[in-house]
């Protein structure tokens, strides 16, 4: 598994919830008591081990370049005796990363700017954060977003639970638990209508994605808003993953796994993976049923119980 060292910020959003404020002043510049926005984001990269960070802007905000650029005119005055903890801090902001930028000509969304990425990231996982969101604690989001996926090995997104009222100015998420904070996202919708809501579990400004993504964004249609959301395309993801559903007090996981794949075809394939599974399940109204499975967990402890359900899911996911 490659180490997660990299993140992307979309930030060539206009702006248009906080005009005029944004009419000339690019919003991850916008003050947040002494530091622009943006730089919240930037240190919150790097306090979670991302070393390369590429900031997407739109026209007329290379002032954010200018941020974290040095400023030799400004540098020299502020070396004057007296100015040393102000000059520390400003060299401090181009010392942060190795910060490089891209230009989005065309505003056309979310998942649009994320795929103007993949020159940056190639073959390696990366993290998304949102320009709009700043969130500070004492460990750090990313940092969160990274170990999930070095205990599961999957995309991973950083969710929180929002007023049912706000749902349909984010996205909804339907998910099952796994342990503790973490649970399998199986289906996702963005700004759903009234009655098209799975939860009140929307996405919180930040996703850990893998190079995959890049071929479902480059035929992911416009979609809420009419721009191309990088939500419908993270939605593509879960034909790839298992749907588990524990019963409380047993010790049993039952799977429904994705249209097409047959359990009879994947037994064997998991077998090569030390991973055995029963095809069907009597409990099962037709207990023939080629889409089921049963994986008994029988006096097995957490890690083990992990660590069969991942080896499951990367054989599924090569069967498709």
């Amino acid at each position: 598994m490659k180490k997660v060292t990299k993140a992307v910020i979309p930030a060539a959003g206009l702006g248009t919830r906080v005009l005029p404020a944004t009419k000339a002043m690019p919003k991850g510049m916008l003050p947040l008591v002494d530091k622009p926005a943006i730089q919240y984001l930037v240190e919150e990269a790097v306090r979670s081990g991302i070393t390369d960070i590429l900031i997407i802007l739109g026209r007329n905000q290379s002032i954010i370049e200018d941020h974290f650029d040095r400023s030799p005119e400004l540098e020299e005055k502020l070396a004057a005796p007296g100015k040393e903890k102000i000059l520390e801090e400003c060299l401090g902001i181009s010392n942060l990363a190795n910060i490089f930028f891209v230009r989005q000509k065309q505003t056309l969304g979310l998942g649009h700017a994320v795929s103007m990425a993949k020159a940056f990231t190639g073959d390696d996982p990366f993290v998304v954060i949102y320009g709009d969101d700043v969130i500070w604690g004492e460990d750090p989001v990313c940092a969160q977003l990274i170990r999930a996926y070095e205990e599961f090995g999957r995309p991973v997104a950083g969710v929180s639970a929002v007023p049912w009222a706000d749902v349909s100015r984010y996205c909804s998420l339907k998910t099952t638990p796994i342990h503790d904070n973490y649970f399998f996202v199986d289906d996702m919708i963005e700004k759903p209508k009234k009655g098209q809501e799975f939860s009140n579990y929307s996405i919180l400004g930040r996703v850990l994605l893998t190079p995959e993504i890049y071929d479902i964004l480059a035929h992911t249609k416009p979609g809420a808003g009419g721009e191309i959301q990088l939500t419908d395309a993270m939605a593509e993801f879960f034909p790839a993953e298992v749907s588990f559903t524990k019963p409380e007090g047993g010790m049993f996981l039952w799977a429904t796994l994705p249209e097409g794949i047959s359990t009879m075809e994947l037994f064997p394939k998991a077998l090569e993976r030390n991973v055995a599974f029963v095809p069907g399940d009597p409990f099962y109204p037709e207990p023939g049923s080629r889409s089921t499975m049963r994986l008994n967990f029988t006096n097995a402890d957490e890690e083990t119980i992990r660590d069969g359900i991942q080896r499951l899911g990367e054989v599924i996911a090569a069967a498709l």
